[in-house]
């Protein structure tokens, strides 16, 4: 009996061994094909992340063929009543001299208003029987004929107006030339990438994205006129405003696949 238990157990062990060993057998031969497809995915998601990211810039210089100013009339007087009377006055004697110098009502447009009560002078507060009311009206004017800038500001200061600032050159349709530049900053992009790819030893595939960098989504302009002028008060021509040109930059990120 006993003997027959042995033979059992003997038999019994014999069997497991071999199930561990089939099952190590099995596990080898499925791990080496798995481990060697592992590496060959990974070799090829390698490769389909190669890329080259490249700032492209383009640039157009182009003569401005408009003009924006704000013109304003401030007044102060001891009443709102007749500080924003006279206000009114003067405002409506510069709008009426805008038009003799050929600017369209649809280029005039309010900017601004507004009254403010100074309740401060050199010595502290002031009494409310010394308060002195400052009214403000700043219209946006668009300038047409880049030759007359300077006598039509002279215009309107010899009108009454007394803040004439923001003044800046730019284009009526900037389309064509944006398209130009935009033209341009991707063949600096390709130019780039494949300088970047010789360098590395890759070869430049096709563009994956294309994003404008400048957040205004139509690039910027450099100019050479500064934006404060200084205005003569009449006499003896307008004053001495020169529109120069713009220069327009656009600037694309380009991602390209990479080989």
């Amino acid at each position: 009996m006993h003997a027959f238990r042995n033979r059992t157990l003997v038999f019994l062990s014999a069997t497991l061994l071999f199930l561990v060993s089939a099952l190590g057998l099995v596990a080898v031969l499925g791990l080496a094909p798995q481990s060697e497809l592992s590496a060959v995915h990974a070799q090829e998601a390698a490769a389909a992340q190669r890329t080259i990211t490249v700032v492209g810039e383009g640039k157009v210089s182009i003569k401005p063929d408009i003009a924006r100013a704000i013109i304003g009339v401030e007044v102060v007087k001891p009443s709102v009543k007749e500080a924003s009377a006279e206000n009114k006055a003067i405002v409506e004697a510069v709008l009426a001299a805008l038009q003799e110098q050929g600017v369209a009502e649809k280029d005039i447009q309010t900017s601004g208003f507004s009254v403010y009560a100074e309740r401060y002078g050199p010595e502290g507060p002031l009494a409310e029987n010394d308060l002195r009311y400052r009214v403000t009206n700043n219209v946006n004017v668009t300038i047409r004929n880049l030759d007359n800038v300077g006598t039509l500001l002279d215009a309107a200061i010899e009108a009454g107006a007394n803040n004439i600032f923001g003044v800046e050159f730019a284009l009526d349709d900037p389309s064509v030339v944006e398209a130009e530049a935009r033209a341009k900053a991707i063949e600096d992009a390709r130019t780039k990438a494949e300088d970047l790819a010789q360098l590395t030893g890759m070869t430049v595939g096709e563009v994956l994205s294309v994003s404008e960098i400048i957040g205004s989504g139509g690039g910027y302009y450099a100019s050479n006129f500064s934006e404060r002028a200084a205005y003569g008060l009449g006499g003896g021509g307008g004053a001495p405003i020169a529109p120069g040109e713009l220069e327009l930059i656009m600037q694309l990120q380009v991602v390209y696949a990479a080989q």
